[in-house]
């Protein structure tokens, strides 16, 4: 073991870390990590941690030993640093929720994309092609949107920041996680107001009116999460992937309920798990949802659900 005289530079640091990881067996990469680690606690990129690494050890050395401890003892990245990059953002995460993964930023973009082209759709028919400002100098917005099962606050907060909502409603189940999900809401400061509800599915969005209801909901089997890699199972919440005998329980919630708090026409978005495509679809058509798409991931799995009820919506100027 390096003296603490020898790890005062970020570089003796960096040596220490990667001993510990190798040690521990958490990971094939271990140099790679190391410098990773030190990246996310100290907000450098990994390229400005080897341009420094000559320098003196910075007052976040104690954060970024105690990330490399927590690695080493298993917990995942994401856990062991405090935060996670999504989209536009940087959040605080622990295992209060559930770990975004990089496909959920793929829905985020497809709701943006659909509530887009609707929003332009309606304004050419109203005589407005460009979704310019109409005559009281008003640029229309997309109405309310909810984020059901909102863990962290991911997705709620990345359509707050980067959609033209009035509104985002964050529905979380779990008080815990809900509570991470304000933290992070007062973190991200985002430009229209969001609320955090705490409350099951859809319960907490009664008497509401949303142009679009986004969820990202559990969709593994009691099988399936046995078997899923330990660094998930041990670490991450148990509720947040498993939905029932058939991994259906939340969706076919969702698919049942969601058209009494849209406005006609609005948009359902589903993250789904890519084995059950074709159930969910044939779910989505059987509760009355038209124009029932799924779409792809970026590694080409059937990866998302979009549903709309009839009649297509009006935006109204």
């Amino acid at each position: 073991m390096l003296e603490r005289s020898h790890r005062a530079t970020i570089a003796g640091e960096l040596e220490q870390a990667v001993g510990e990881l190798e040690r521990a067996g958490v990971t094939a990469e271990a140099r790679r990590e190391a410098t990773l680690l030190w990246a996310a606690v100290t907000g450098a990129s990994p390229g400005e941690v080897w341009l420094r690494r000559d320098r003196t050890a910075p007052p976040e050395v104690e954060r970024f030993r105690d990330a490399v401890a927590r690695r080493s003892s298993g917990v995942p990245f994401a856990y062991a640093v405090g935060r996670i990059s999504f989209r536009r953002l940087e959040l605080r995460l622990d295992p209060r929720a559930l770990i975004p993964r990089p496909e959920t930023e793929g829905l985020v973009e497809l709701v943006l994309a659909s509530m887009r082209q609707a929003l332009r759709d309606s304004l050419t028919v109203a005589g407005n092609p460009k979704g310019l400002p109409d005559g009281r100098g008003k640029r229309e917005t997309l109405g309310v949107v909810a984020d059901v099962g909102t863990g962290c606050g991911c997705i709620a907060l990345s359509l707050a920041v980067e959609g033209n909502f009035d509104r985002v409603i964050a529905v979380e189940r779990q008080a815990e996680a809900a509570a991470l999900a304000r933290e992070n809401v007062a973190l991200v400061r985002p430009p229209v107001p969001v609320e955090v509800r705490v409350g099951d599915l859809l319960a907490p969005l009664t008497g509401e009116r949303c142009r679009a209801v986004v969820a990202n909901p559990p969709y593994l089997t009691d099988e399936e999460y046995a078997a899923i890699d330990p660094s998930v199972r041990l670490f991450e919440p148990r509720e947040a992937l498993v939905s029932g005998p058939d991994g259906l329980d939340a969706t076919r919630a969702l698919l049942a309920g969601a058209q009494g708090v849209l406005e006609p026409g609005g948009l359902l978005a589903l993250e789904i798990d890519e084995r059950r495509a074709d159930a969910v679809r044939t779910l989505a058509l059987a509760s009355g949802w038209t124009h029932v798409t799924v779409h792809e991931d970026l590694f080409g799995r059937p990866r998302y659900a979009l549903a709309r009820a009839s009649p297509v919506p009006t935006f109204r100027p």
